[in-house]
C-alpha cells in the first residue's frame, strides 16, 4: 500500500496552481472541469509519477473552521521534504513568500512554516 494522492483544501484554485507551480516548483499533473471547479493535482517535478497533491476547493461549511483552527495554532496542514531548509527558505522569502516560522534546527531536523497564499501553512523540513 502507498499513497497515491493527498489534498490541500484552498481558497481559489487558479492562485493555488499559480502558487504550487510558479513559486514552489511543482508541475500540474491533472487539470479536469467539474461544473464550477476542478480536479486540479500537482506532482513533484522529480517525481511526476508519485504522490498527487489535489487542489481542492474549500467550499465544504466544515473546511473553514478546520483552516481556521489550524492556522490560528501555528499547524502546517502540509508538510513537504526539501534538501536544504535554509537554501529554500532563503529562495522563497526572495520571491516574497511570507513564513510564519523562519528555519528552526531541531537536532537532526530542520524546518520552516510558509503561508501558501491560499489558507494553509505549509512546513518545509528536512533531515531525519
Amino acid at each position: 500500500m502507498r499513497i497515491h494522492l493527498t489534498s490541500a483544501f484552498v481558497d481559489d484554485q487558479e492562485e493555488a496552481l499559480r502558487f504550487y507551480t510558479e513559486v514552489l516548483g511543482f508541475v500540474k499533473k491533472h487539470d479536469v472541469p467539474l461544473g464550477e471547479d476542478r480536479w486540479l493535482t500537482v506532482v513533484s517535478a522529480e517525481d511526476p509519477g508519485g504522490t498527487e497533491l489535489l487542489l481542492e476547493p474549500s467550499r465544504h461549511p466544515a473546511v473553514a473552521a478546520y483552516k481556521a483552527g489550524l492556522t490560528e495554532d501555528g499547524i502546517p496542514a502540509l508538510s513537504f521534504a526539501v534538501d536544504d531548509v535554509h537554501a529554500e527558505f532563503d529562495r522563497l522569502r526572495g520571491l516574497g513568500v511570507r513564513f510564519t516560522q523562519e528555519p528552526l534546527e531541531m537536532g537532526r531536523v530542520t524546518t520552516a512554516v510558509l503561508d501558501d497564499t491560499c489558507g494553509n501553512l505549509v512546513q518545509i523540513v528536512h533531515g531525519a
